[in-house]
């Protein structure tokens, strides 16, 4: 996933060194020599991270992070501060006045990227959340965005995994009475505990007994109530190859041993700051949603609201030179249901469909109904690779166990799928359709319950 990366520091030396770095992995870099000129580029144009030095003169980062969350413009790009300083009131300090995370200079490579990769899958969510709820109603933005001032971190709902109880109980004591932490010793549990749960925020040490710590977080990651789940690592020095990989699957955070208890602090406010923020911004697209968008039937968003939306995303897509893909599915001989066991059955069937896609795509994703019995699914920030994954995921989905909506029998249902890729500057959002629809039915001449991609 590219992104667009400001680099504040008055020193051109440091500047250099991190350009490079992110240039090497296809970044696009902008940079800045003050607090002022920073602010400037971040009003006038879309940044998607900014790495903020925290010395410069006339306005020090501090400052600038301080206005950058303060304005309504700019509030939720996420900042990451790095500076010489090296005291962890100063890490907390800079968590405070609203900072996303904090690098220590000399910067570790592994931690920089690791750091940004986070940050950029944060801000892509927060962007897409966001986009609906300009596309639904412009009140809906303007309601999550008053909401983040009514946010508090108190009170927050925290499951510890930790095999070693007396570890436990310590990092416990750093963060109550402030927040209500549960202890899980028993990793293969996890799942168990946070079913029917309303945790905000999962810490899972990297030295479990006996079980992988990332087979944890890959385990929370599956439900579907806790795929978006905020989850911290506690590692060790040794941990660092595994913490990358960690943060691929999703991990938000991670926190080097030995834990220092305000930093800690800080990191989980940061957190379940988050958790509450894209929860009010999922309630206010939900609540402030016209029912005119939305398809009674299945939940979806429908065919009109679709349209505008792809309009607006393949423009940001073309815009800022990102991968987007769109799916187009098709229930293969829904007819036949129908006219055999009536529409009835066949409502059934749809609506079904509709909740095993949800449960199949990504938190950014977009699925709408078509029409009938075809689906469409908007994926930003897509490659051929990522998309293929969906698509499959999705298509095993269907195929895998039968539809219990009859009470004669359960029924065998299948799905075919085009996918058209943003590939040229010249597409449009119809010929992006077309693209999709003659894959669509290039998987029905071949066979059916298959995923075809159209090639631009």
């Amino acid at each position: 996933m590219t992104a667009r990366v400001l680099i504040v520091d008055d020193i051109p030396t440091n500047v250099r060194l991190l350009e490079a770095r992110l240039i090497a992995e296809y970044y696009e870099v902008v940079t800045a020599s003050s607090g002022a000129e920073a602010l400037a580029i971040c009003h006038a144009s879309d940044i998607d991270i900014v790495l903020l030095d925290v010395m410069m003169p006339e306005m020090d980062g501090f400052e600038v992070c301080q206005r950058l969350k303060a304005d309504p413009r700019t509030h939720h790009v996420p900042v990451l501060m790095v500076t010489a300083l090296d005291q962890p009131s100063d890490r907390v300090r800079g968590l405070e006045v609203g900072a996303d995370d904090f690098l220590t200079k000399p910067v570790d490579d592994m931690q920089l990227m690791a750091r940004v990769k986070s940050l950029v899958r944060l801000k892509s969510l927060t962007d897409e959340l966001r986009a609906r709820a300009m596309t639904g109603q412009q009140i809906a933005i303007e309601d999550a965005l008053r909401a983040m001032d009514r946010i508090t971190t108190n009170g927050g709902s925290i499951l510890l995994v930790d095999s070693d109880e007396r570890h436990a109980e310590r990092i416990k004591s750093y963060l109550t009475p402030e927040h209500d932490v549960d202890i899980l010793t028993q990793p293969s549990d996890a799942v168990f505990q946070v079913t029917g749960a309303n945790y905000e925020l999962a810490l899972v040490t990297m030295s479990l007994t006996d079980f992988d710590p990332l087979r944890v977080c890959s385990q929370i990651r599956t439900l579907d109530h806790t795929r978006n789940l905020p989850i911290i690592l506690v590692a060790d020095e040794s941990d660092k190859p595994r913490v990358v990989r960690a943060l691929d699957l999703g991990v938000n955070d991670f926190i080097m041993r030995p834990v220092e208890r305000n930093e800690l602090a800080a990191r989980v406010r940061t957190q379940v700051r988050r958790q509450r923020y894209a929860l009010e911004l999922r309630q206010s697209v939900t609540n402030t949603m016209a029912l005119a968008v939305t398809d009674d039937m299945t939940g979806l968003y429908n065919r009109r609201y679709f349209d505008r939306h792809l309009g607006v995303m393949l423009s940001k897509a073309q815009s800022q030179e990102r991968d987007m893909a769109l799916m187009i599915l098709d229930i293969d001989h829904f007819k036949a249901v129908n006219d055999t066991y009536g529409h009835d059955i066949g409502d059934a069937v749809l609506r079904e469909f509709a909740a095993r896609l949800k449960r199949n795509i990504r938190g950014v994703d977009l699925a709408c109904r078509f029409g009938g019995e075809e689906f469409v699914v908007l994926m930003p920030d897509t490659d051929y690779r990522q998309a293929e994954i969906v698509a499959e995921r999705v298509r095993h989905s269907i195929s895998e166990r039968t539809f219990e909506v009859s009470a004669g029998r359960p029924l065998s249902v299948t799905v075919s799928a085009g996918v058209a890729l943003n590939e040229t500057a010249s597409d449009t959002p119809e010929s992006l359709i077309k693209r999709a629809d003659v894959a669509l039915y290039r998987a029905k001449r071949e066979g059916r319950n298959r995923v075809v991609f159209d090639a631009a």
